[in-house]
């Protein structure tokens, strides 16, 4: 069954007239609804791959192992949801690193001190270095399952995905307490000896960070150091000193470190200590021909509110600055919480393909679900990656590198002859969400295979 729309119309509503099938002009920068209210529910290459890589960084430190557990449960539903398309399963390879990076700083030749006891929390060396994690059930340093000529499946695993997935995935918590996955995923996809194999040159890249702290990738290791008069007590604080700006009552370090709640917050990308998001951005785009092929999705602590409190550290009296964490959930272990990711969504949204998701609750199904349709979509998969109501307001574009070009809405329900034009179509059988839509383009000609068509709709 066909679910027909036209741009700023309501065809359905029985809308006849060509001037109500216009596209607004001002709609925003190809894509992205910007502007309009639009939001955008499809990204869809011209050419589908189904090979994608998919790294996950999972948090090993002290507090994360109820949400590794989480994980791990609702690992399920994120492999149903890229089960559910017509061939199944994507061809994959899925990699475990954790943001354990010891004391090696990125500008530093060689580690600081140790802090702490290794083991315990403690940070020494260069940790685990961005190495991938193996196990027991898997063959190698990352799961492989891909799909042969005859429909048969090739893995190097024993048990289900799910299971490999759970042995790769358990981490432990006695990670550094500086996490710093940002810079951990860099490592890991870098050229590093230890995971070859692993990053495919024609597939596309999913990067999924799981931690309930903000990133800490230190650039340079003095922020480890004892230095208390400069830095402040040696806590994980520094990182959101030094790595965070806010508008609103957080302009300099000295305000970063007032009680107080704040606002705008967002990288300090001239950070003296910890680096900036913008070169992590650009080095994992550059890892594809295009940086439609990365997906960027962030499981993490709400990125607002912000607030610095003061709070007694254990076997101290004396309180000190700390984060305030930004959201809580009732666990097996009675309470957990997270801390404001602000960093990690902020290089999250410079990624046309992205996803933010809260870290604070048991049932992980709703977020990880969301990061399966966005990997699904990765692929070539048409289905709608929103919900939206019809009739719709919608504008799709054709888009080629930084050229973009505004394609017509297809002549309500009949070939049309003004292609290449766009349409929804209701797919039960191929697309889960409730709206069971997908987006289609009547062609006469065949597109460049760099063309990625974006669709955005107001919900």
């Amino acid at each position: 069954m066909r679910a027909w729309l036209c741009v700023g119309a309501l065809v359905l509503a029985g809308c006849d007239d060509d001037d109500c099938c216009k596209v607004d002009p001002d709609a925003g920068a190809p894509g992205d609804g910007a502007g309009d209210g639009r939001v955008e529910v499809a990204r869809v290459p011209a050419v589908a791959n189904s090979d994608v890589d998919l790294l996950f960084v999972i948090d090993d430190s002290t507090s994360t192992l109820d949400k590794q557990t989480n994980l791990k449960n609702n690992f399920p539903n994120f492999i149903n949801v890229l089960n559910d398309v017509p061939g199944g399963l994507p061809n994959v390879h899925i990699g475990v690193v954790t943001p354990d990076l010891g004391t090696k700083a990125v500008n530093d030749a060689t580690p600081a001190p140790t802090i702490g006891t290794p083991g315990t929390g403690g940070c020494s060396g260069n940790g685990k270095g961005g190495n991938l994690q193996s196990s027991s059930v898997v063959q190698g340093t990352f799961i492989a399952n891909t799909k042969n000529s005859d429909g048969t499946r090739t893995v190097n695993y024993t048990g289900t995905l799910a299971d490999a997935f759970s042995s790769i995935a358990s981490v432990g918590s006695a990670g550094c307490g500086f996490e710093q996955p940002i810079e951990a995923a860099k490592r890991a996809l870098d050229n590093n000896p230890a995971n070859a194999g692993f990053l495919r040159p024609n597939a596309k890249l999913a990067i999924i960070v799981m931690t309930d702290e903000d990133d800490c990738s230190v650039s340079h290791a003095t922020l480890l150091t004892q230095d208390t008069s400069t830095l402040g007590p040696l806590q994980s604080f520094r990182c959101t000193r030094f790595g965070v700006t806010c508008d609103v009552n957080g302009a300099t370090p000295d305000d970063m470190n007032q009680a107080n709640v704040k606002g705008q917050c967002h990288s300090n990308e001239s950070s003296t200590y910890l680096m900036p998001m913008g070169p992590y951005a650009t080095f994992f785009k550059g890892l594809k021909q295009r940086d439609d092929d990365v997906l960027f999705a962030a499981l993490i602590g709400d990125p607002t509110p912000v607030e610095v409190e003061m709070r007694t550290p254990p076997a101290s009296s004396t309180p000190i600055p700390a984060l305030a964490h930004s959201c809580e959930y009732a666990s097996a272990n009675g309470l957990d919480v997270a801390d404001p990711g602000v960093r990690i969504a902020e290089l999250a949204n410079k990624f046309p393909r992205h996803s933010i998701g809260t870290v604070c609750m048991q049932d992980l199904s709703s977020p990880l679900t969301n990061i399966a349709v966005q990997v699904r979509s990765l692929t070539g998969n048409p289905c709608l990656t929103q919900d939206i109501a019809l009739p719709a307001d919608c504008i799709a574009r054709d888009v080629v590198g930084s050229t973009s070009t505004t394609l017509p809405a297809c002549n309500n329900g009949a070939s049309s002859t003004n292609k290449p034009c766009f349409e929804l179509i209701t797919d039960a059988a191929s697309c889960s969400s409730d709206s069971h839509l997908k987006l289609q383009v009547q062609r006469s000609t065949t597109p460049s295979p760099d063309t990625v068509t974006v669709l955005s709709c107001k919900l």
